[in-house]
C-alpha cells in the first residue's frame, strides 16, 4: 500500500522561504516519478512541479519557475520541495504525488494516482 505523508508547511511572510518533504512507503520509491500540486480555497486542483524516478529531470509550471525547486532523495524515499521568494498567491494545501504505474511521464499530471493528505502553506502580504 503506497503512503505519502508531507510535512513542512506553515505560515510565512510574503518573501520568505519553506521546504516541504514527502516521506513515501509501499514499494520501490525509485521506480516512481514524484509530484507536487496545490489546491487553494475555492480553485482547482493544479500542478505544480514534478520529477522523474532518477531525479535527472525535472519540471516546473510557469507560475514556479526560478523560486521553487523539486528534488529528491531516493536512498531516504523522499522528495522536496523547496519553495523561495514566497507570494501571497502560493497560500494552499501542498500535496506530493506519485503515479500507479512505473513509466509513467513525470510531467503529465493526469498520470499521477496515489496522493498525500496534504500540508497548509500560507503566505502572508
Amino acid at each position: 500500500q503506497v503512503q505519502l505523508v508531507e510535512s513542512g508547511g506553515g505560515l510565512v511572510q510574503a518573501g520568505g522561504s519553506l521546504r516541504l518533504s514527502c516521506a513515501a512507503s509501499g514499494r520501490t520509491f525509485s521506480n516512481y516519478a514524484m509530484g507536487w500540486f496545490r489546491q487553494a480555497p475555492g480553485k482547482e486542483r493544479e500542478f505544480v512541479t514534478a520529477i522523474s524516478r532518477s531525479g535527472l529531470m525535472t519540471y516546473y509550471t510557469d507560475f514556479v519557475k526560478g523560486r521553487f525547486t523539486i528534488s529528491r532523495d531516493n536512498a531516504k524515499n523522499t522528495v522536496y520541495l523547496q519553495m523561495n521568494s514566497l507570494k501571497p498567491e502560493d497560500t494552499a494545501i501542498y500535496y506530493c504525488a506519485t503515479p500507479r504505474r512505473i513509466g509513467s511521464d513525470y510531467d503529465r499530471p493526469q498520470q499521477y494516482d496515489y496522493w498525500g493528505q496534504g500540508t497548509q502553506v500560507t503566505v502572508s502580504s
